[in-house]
């Protein structure tokens, strides 16, 4: 069973973590309901239906400000899928950062998201990142009871290699049906891992090579976050560029003239062409920017194999091996 369904804008998922206003204890006002009201409009025009939270994205307040809306808006949540994460604990204990899969840190923190998204059941819950205290028993009985009481329909995972996939796999009893991982045209290990097998330039990537290859061959639809590269090529990058970057905007730009279409659309076309199947998280709460990625599904079918590679060589800045 596949995460989501395919729409007119393809795999395109809005991911809600800029929503809530910034990040911190503060809470939030009726201008982060319209922000949040409007992005979801934005993203539902272009076809999307799979909206992606996680129990920390602005303390909370991403999932507080979703659940208004949704508690607003009649027939909504019969209209779209929610999928949130748990497993990574912020400013607990003492911690800056910890991460918890124990079965009462998942049983806490699912019915916590689903209180502060006003909803009976999310579609997808994903396990946020590898916990190393993790005992695969507590997590199972934890899933298991969760779906048992229609509060979760499908499992996923993020940030997790293929072999931490299959030993969960092995044991969860339920099918694990996404993976979540930073992918883009810039963060490119996972592609990269893949054909430098062999090649010193391979050493400096620590993606685990076999991760594409193991969700693909077990149907795990591969989420990309990050995936417009924080406005590296196509918005206002909050880095100083380099010539590789500059020189990649530039070729994005004269692909969406010819193609008459975004840079955004362009961008996350060359994630789609990926044989991977790959499904972008757009994470801008810009209505505009959000509307500008519309034709990605478009702009990958039509995506020559010459472009798809030119667009790779130049972000590296330089030939491949």
């Amino acid at each position: 069973m596949t995460a989501h369904s395919e729409t007119a804008s393809g795999r395109l998922i809005y991911g809600c973590m800029g929503l809530g206003g910034p990040w911190g204890t503060d809470g939030y006002g009726a201008a982060e309901v319209d922000e949040a009201a409007a992005a979801i409009d934005a993203a539902r025009a272009i076809g999307i239906t799979l909206f992606d939270h996680a129990d920390i994205y602005r303390g909370g307040k991403a999932e507080s400000v979703f659940g208004e809306v949704l508690a607003s808006t009649p027939g909504l949540r019969d209209a779209i899928q929610l999928q949130t994460k748990c497993g990574i604990r912020l400013n607990e204990q003492g911690l800056a950062t910890h991460y918890d899969l124990s079965r009462h840190g998942i049983l806490e923190r699912v019915n916590g998201s689903l209180h502060r998204l006003r909803t009976d059941y999310v579609d997808i819950l994903m396990l946020h990142r590898p916990d190393p205290l993790m005992d695969v028993r507590e997590v199972a009985a934890a899933v298991g009871q969760l779906i048992a009481e229609g509060k979760v329909r499908q499992l996923g995972v993020s940030n997790m290699s293929g072999a931490q996939i299959g030993y969960l796999q092995d044991r969860l009893g339920v099918p694990l049906v996404a993976n979540q991982l930073e992918m883009s045209l810039f963060r490119r290990a996972w592609l990269e891992s893949t054909v430098l097998v062999n090649h010193d330039d391979g050493l400096g990537h620590s993606f685990p090579h076999g991760t594409l290859e193991h969700c693909l061959r077990d149907g795990i639809e591969l989420q990309a976050y990050g995936s417009l590269a924080q406005g590296r090529y196509s918005g206002s990058p909050s880095d100083t560029p380099t010539a590789a970057d500059s020189a990649t905007a530039a070729m994005l730009a004269a692909l969406a003239a010819e193609k008459g279409t975004t840079a955004e659309a362009v961008l996350l076309g060359w994630l789609m062409k990926h044989t991977a199947r790959i499904s972008p998280v757009i994470g801008t709460s810009n209505p505009g920017r959000i509307a500008a990625c519309g034709d990605a599904a478009a702009v990958a079918a039509a995506m020559t194999r010459a472009e798809w590679y030119g667009l790779w060589v130049a972000a590296r800045g330089g030939d491949l091996p």
